[in-house]
């Protein structure tokens, strides 16, 4: 049931007839508690709390994925190598409730954390913590590690954890869809939004007409169980082949693996899905590709004709810099 709801929606949000009347009565509702939110904030009745590092907030203004965490370990790795020491927080979406703030290595269990933060932390190597209230996380890192400016992962609409820099991911493709709030749209904020946010990048964009084009790279794959093992994704053409993917939009990784140059079947999940080796049964007696994302909870149970796709992002050299700028103006 819950996934034909899901599926309902996602149909009303980007499909051409937009959303059904129904809706637009609750969409107002949301409109006006998103509005008095906000206000409440910037009038002093609910505080946002300032850490004593630099907080760069990433996220995005629709509901599902936008290409935040490729964003996140550009920026850790990049802060890394202007001399900053960085640590993560998030929310730690799909993991089981905490009491207190959880310390995510490479190793943790993706049930507990979320499975964005497990792959944070395996491919940055920077501290990161996950907790609903993303100052208390703030707080716990800063006590453990000595870090000197945080990056939240998710963060944009959570105006408790006090920000420097705001960075907006917008999906190229999918844009804001029929451009409507929750319910009617998949839209968490107003579009005009996105014009208080300091940065704004394109994600899945060779060229942006406004703001920054990031695009995500990836030309090989990872098997699973070694993952010393690599192959060029052109080394799958021809061969039987099959493709899952649990992300906010499965299609953007399909049509990696058909830039490629590759035909396989495909089969989508939904976003944070906890998987169970019988949802790869469909791929018996094929190699099955995957997001790095979706590999992080498949791999306790991988197979050895399993493998990943890592991706990168691309983001030109202008962004680097004026975001260097920004910091220095800001923190000075």
């Amino acid at each position: 049931m819950k996934s034909d709801l899901g599926r309902w929606l996602q149909a009303q949000w980007y499909g051409a007839s937009g959303p059904h009347p129904l809706l637009l009565p609750l969409e107002a509702l949301f409109r006006q508690a998103v509005a008095l939110r906000r206000r409440a904030y910037r009038e002093g009745h609910k505080r946002s709390e300032r850490l004593p590092v630099p907080v760069i907030v990433v996220g995005n203004l629709t509901v599902g994925g936008t290409g935040k965490t490729p964003l996140t370990i550009w920026l850790a790795d990049f802060l890394k190598a202007q001399g900053y020491r960085p640590g993560i927080v998030s929310r730690g979406y799909g993991g089981k409730a905490q009491a207190q703030p959880l310390a995510v290595d490479a190793s943790t269990d993706p049930a507990l954390a979320g499975d964005e933060p497990v792959l944070i932390a395996r491919r940055t190597g920077c501290p990161v913590y996950v907790f609903p209230r993303r100052a208390e996380a703030g707080r716990a890192l800063l006590a453990r590690h000595d870090c000197d400016i945080l990056v939240a992962d998710d963060g944009l609409q959570h105006y408790a954890l006090a920000r420097d820099i705001e960075i907006a991911v917008v999906d190229h493709a999918r844009r804001f869809g029929n451009g409507h709030c929750l319910p009617a749209g998949p839209l968490r904020e107003p579009p005009e939004r996105l014009a208080e946010a300091d940065l704004v990048v394109y994600s899945g964009a060779e060229q942006a007409p406004a703001g920054y084009a990031m695009a995500l790279v990836g030309t090989e794959a990872v098997n699973l169980r070694d993952a010393t093992l690599r192959r060029p994704l052109a080394d799958f053409a021809g061969r039987p082949l099959c493709a899952l993917a649990g992300i906010g939009h499965p299609e953007r990784f399909f049509a990696h693996l058909r830039a490629a140059g590759l035909t396989f079947e495909a089969r989508a999940f939904p976003d944070h899905h906890a998987y169970r080796p019988e949802d790869w049964a469909f791929a018996a007696g094929a190699d099955l590709l995957m997001t790095e994302k979706d590999a992080v909870k498949c791999r306790p149970h991988a197979e050895a004709r399993h493998w990943c796709v890592p991706v990168a992002a691309r983001l030109p050299t202008a962004f680097g810099q004026d975001l260097l700028t920004l910091l220095k103006a800001k923190t000075r």
